[in-house]
């Protein structure tokens, strides 16, 4: 199994970074967050010096972790989030990556999901066409409070849009009252890659296999599967950045369990490795 990290977790800076997946033994990075700033906010040149440091680290990068689709289905400047798009695939080629993680929309609030299907599918649609003969992947999360927060609509979406792939985060599933079996019966066969979070019934984070999301059943059958790559998401402290990423849908998290974090991301890597 290779193992990557939102290594953005450990350390803000790309040295700490580097330090922390270099420590647990990791594969490389689901690029996120880069010297505090969005990677999607980085220019061609800055792109290339941070795959240098991971090169000469041993280091690569699986994915890019946008927040693309992370914005209110309503919002008018879809152009721009488009143009958006367009630079993180040039992003997403200087780092050698094949894989962007992204969204489906927020949804207006009190609105029907089904009243807002056809949007979300035509704007899915369009940026399936941007990335098209790129040679990267779309990959769509599931994620609290966009259209794809249930299995059944995640379904529809990769229906719809072929191209697309799917991410599998159990936690998230947890926080939107879904049961994980039940997405992963629907979904398991389609699922590109998993986002490595637990948590409580109540949706507090905890480390792999230690809350509701059937984590070790989850990993035997991915693998039974041909599945070969995970990305360790922590979610086990506050971290910088962490309030953008959540806007006003909170992730509640273990109060003071891990003091630091490094400390965080280390017991998010080793609850993994023991699962494996």
């Amino acid at each position: 199994m290779k193992i990557f990290a939102f290594s953005d977790e450990a350390a803000p800076d790309l040295g700490g970074q580097i330090a922390a997946m270099k420590r647990n033994g990791l594969d490389g990075t689901e690029i996120r967050g880069v010297d505090g700033r969005s990677v999607v906010s980085l220019t061609v040149k800055e792109a290339a010096e941070v795959l240098r440091r991971l090169r000469d680290s041993g280091l690569s990068v699986w994915s890019v972790g946008s927040p693309l689709g992370k914005i209110p289905l309503e919002d008018p400047g879809f152009g721009a989030h488009l143009d958006l798009l367009r630079h993180t695939l040039e992003i997403a080629a200087v780092l050698e990556c094949e894989n962007i993680r992204m969204f489906s929309f927020y949804l207006p609030e009190n609105a029907r999901p089904e009243d807002c299907r056809n949007e979300v599918i035509d704007r899915l649609g369009q940026m399936a066409e941007v990335a098209e003969g790129s040679g990267i992947r779309l990959c769509h999360e599931n994620e609290k409070g966009i259209y794809g927060d249930s299995a059944a609509r995640c379904a529809e979406i990769l229906d719809a849009v072929p191209s697309l792939r799917c991410v599998f985060d159990p936690a998230n599933f947890i926080q939107c009252g879904q049961d994980v079996p039940e997405a992963w019966a629907l979904l398991g066969e389609r699922v590109f890659y998993m986002h490595i979070k637990d948590a409580l019934a109540d949706g507090t984070v905890v480390p792999a296999g230690r809350g509701i999301g059937h984590l070790p059943e989850l990993l035997r059958d991915y693998a039974a599967r041909g599945g070969n790559t995970v990305t360790v998401e922590p979610h086990l402290r506050v971290f910088e950045g962490l309030a953008a990423l959540e806007k006003d849908r909170r992730t509640p998290l273990p109060a003071g369990a891990y003091p630091t974090a490094d400390a965080a991301f280390d017991a998010a890597c080793e609850a993994l490795k023991n699962l494996i």
